[in-house]
């Protein structure tokens, strides 16, 4: 086993841990000589792991899609992380504060995919010929790594940080609402603590979806039909707490409502 294959099955190894026994670890970034490929490696050894243990792979979220966030993790684009069944929650459900550690929450748009965009050469009008609808999503992020103290090799090894997902019950059409030009305010315990708009999210929620569609099929793991896209914020983080409310209004696209609990 070459040095560098035993960094990243430790360090796949060390996440995976901090998931079962909900114990943040030390950053990774110092052990991968400032290489994305060995981050993305660590993330891809973990999916794997997981897949053999049974979890169904049933989407992906961006990362990073404001330049904000970019020039904090110096970036010069977007991340992205693989979405499990298990991490998918509905409308108005509780979300258990044992699923998730150090939580945040940011409002997005959600894309259902009804075609594979898995070909070269992809373009926009493939995207909008395979979204089916859409819904607003509340992405709740959970970072392994203490204190959130991150940069670009960290979130992407520990999945870009992804934790669970709610999404919205009123589905739309892309004919029905402006992924663009849409507002997004997300309130917390019935108070407004962020507000956004589709057009923070890489300029277009659709263009970081061709962005995420066309790293997919470089990297092996086209997306499918049936597969949800989390297509990334509209607006600032925002921290929560136990018992915490969260809603999430998009204009155009309703609401969505999810809030943390207990065990």
């Amino acid at each position: 086993m070459t040095p560098e294959v035993m960094t990243i099955e430790r360090a796949a190894a060390e996440i995976r841990q901090a998931y079962a026994d909900g114990r943040p670890i030390k950053p990774l970034r110092e052990r991968m000589a400032g290489d994305a490929d060995v981050a993305y490696a660590i993330q891809e050894a973990n999916t794997k792991f997981w897949l053999a243990e049974g979890r169904h792979l049933v989407g992906r979220k961006i990362g990073a899609t404001s330049k904000a966030v970019q020039n904090m993790l110096g970036l010069d684009q977007p991340d992205y992380g693989m979405l499990f069944a298990d991490m998918a929650f509905g409308d108005g459900e509780a979300i258990p504060m044992s699923r998730l550690q150090q939580p945040r929450v940011e409002g997005e748009i959600a894309f259902y995919l009804s075609d594979d965009l898995d070909t070269d050469r992809l373009t926009l009008a493939d995207v909008l010929h395979a979204v089916e609808y859409a819904v607003a999503a509340i992405e709740v992020v959970s970072s392994r790594i203490e204190n959130w103290n991150i940069k670009i090799l960290d979130t992407v090894a520990d999945n870009a940080s992804a934790g669970l997902y709610v999404l919205g019950s009123q589905p739309r059409k892309l004919s029905e609402f402006d992924p663009v030009l849409c507002g997004m305010v997300m309130e917390r315990r019935g108070e407004p603590v962020a507000t956004g708009a589709g057009i923070a999210c890489y300029g277009n929620p659709l263009v970081a979806t061709l962005w995420l569609a066309r790293k997919m099929v470089e990297v092996g793991r086209p997306l499918k039909k049936g597969d949800t896209v989390l297509s990334g914020s509209l607006g600032p983080l925002v921290g929560v707490a136990l018992g915490d409310a969260i809603e999430l209004k998009v204009s155009g696209l309703g609401s969505v409502r999810c809030r943390f609990e207990g065990e």
